[in-house]
């Protein structure tokens, strides 16, 4: 195995990782800042106003994406193991 391939497996590695994440990390942000503007609009500084409703979008995100992530990543992994052949000899 050379350079070039484990550059490129780590590309892809990334990409995948990247992928996946999005939609929690976005869902994240942007339901802070609505969390945090309604925060300064209302005066309130509640630390758990912000963390329950977070943490909740998230689990929601989870469940509902479940099945999306595992086909992803079990395609990956079936990439992955059938191009095994190329990384090793």
């Amino acid at each position: 195995m050379n350079t070039d391939m484990v550059a490129q497996l780590m590309r892809e590695l990334v990409r995948q990782a990247l992928i996946l994440s999005a939609p929690i990390l976005v869902a994240a942000a942007v339901l802070s800042f609505v969390l945090s503007l309604f925060q300064t609009l209302t005066s309130l500084q509640e630390q758990s106003l912000t963390a329950v409703p977070r943490l909740g979008a998230i689990a929601l995100i989870l469940l509902a994406g479940m099945p999306w992530f595992l086909e992803r990543m079990a395609m990956y992994t079936r990439v992955l193991l059938t191009d095994l052949h190329k990384y090793l000899g």
